[in-house]
């Protein structure tokens, strides 16, 4: 009987625990609800906000990404908050989980960090090809902690900023021109001038390679077996692979026409008698 009586005091001290709390329960939930409802109102109203300014697209998304965490983060303290949790005890538990998940993820801060000096001095943006730790893409999104390349093949490289922030990167869009660079080599016998007027003459033709400044040939080394000729031509950075392409091409074919010859290695064995 003892134990009986000792479990309807538990289960009515549960029940008036329950009652007592069921309307900070309903509030909180309610809070939680409107509160979600709100946040997706200030992401709708930040995007029609971006829309109409012409803001850098980089700087919309982690701007975008940082508002909707930090009232999230805002939402939670308000929800247990009302739960009956003090909020100078939240504020002491956030603090030191703060402080543990800071040493734990000092990866994932240098990160952030990273994206933050990223988008203030703007070494690339959304659209410019770059070069950077290794791999070769069109920068496709920069988010709080990464940045995502697309490779010429079509994948996703995804880049930690902090490594991005510190290491060197090479932005191929951050002038309109680009200078190309192509070596040539022909062999001894054959005519240097007429090599190199027919590789201006291409310059000349092609309507996508700048005149000014104008492109340049020269004679950059004497190899063991070839003459190296070095082609220097300027093209805008929307028209340079198309035409750096189409000169290799196009040298080889007026070449063979002028029987100018392009060595290739050769190997000569000799065997004993």
């Amino acid at each position: 009987m003892q134990d009986l009586s000792n479990y309807d005091k538990h289960l009515e001290n549960a029940i008036n625990w329950f009652w007592d709390v069921f309307p900070d329960m309903i509030t909180a939930i309610i809070i939680l609800i409107v509160g979600l409802w709100f946040i997706k109102f200030i992401n709708r109203l930040t995007r029609k906000f971006f829309d109409r300014k012409d803001y850098d697209i980089a700087l919309e998304s982690f701007l975008m990404q940082l508002i909707n965490v930090g009232l999230k983060v805002l939402l939670f303290v308000a929800v247990v908050t009302q739960l009956g949790v003090e909020s100078t005890s939240l504020l002491a538990v956030l603090g030191s989980a703060g402080l543990a998940i800071g040493l734990a993820l000092q990866g994932s801060l240098a990160n952030f960090a990273g994206g933050i000096l990223i988008l203030f001095f703007k070494p690339f943006k959304i659209g410019d090809f770059i070069s950077a730790q290794g791999v070769d893409g069109t920068v496709k999104e920069i988010t709080i902690f990464t940045t995502k390349l697309n490779t010429f093949g079509n994948q996703v490289a995804i880049i930690p900023n902090g490594q991005l922030s510190n290491n060197n990167i090479i932005n191929y869009n951050a002038e309109e021109t680009r200078r190309d660079k192509i070596d040539i080599g022909i062999g001894y016998g054959s005519n240097i001038k007429e090599a190199k007027d027919i590789l201006l003459q291409i310059c000349k033709e092609q309507t996508t390679i700048l005149k000014d400044p104008e492109p340049q040939v020269f004679v950059g080394e004497l190899g063991d077996s070839s003459v190296n000729l070095t082609l220097r031509f300027w093209a805008n950075n929307e028209d340079f692979w198309a035409v750096h392409f189409f000169v290799i091409e196009e040298l080889k074919s007026r070449f063979d026409k002028a029987n100018i010859e392009i060595p290739f290695p050769q190997r000569v064995v000799h065997t004993p008698k």
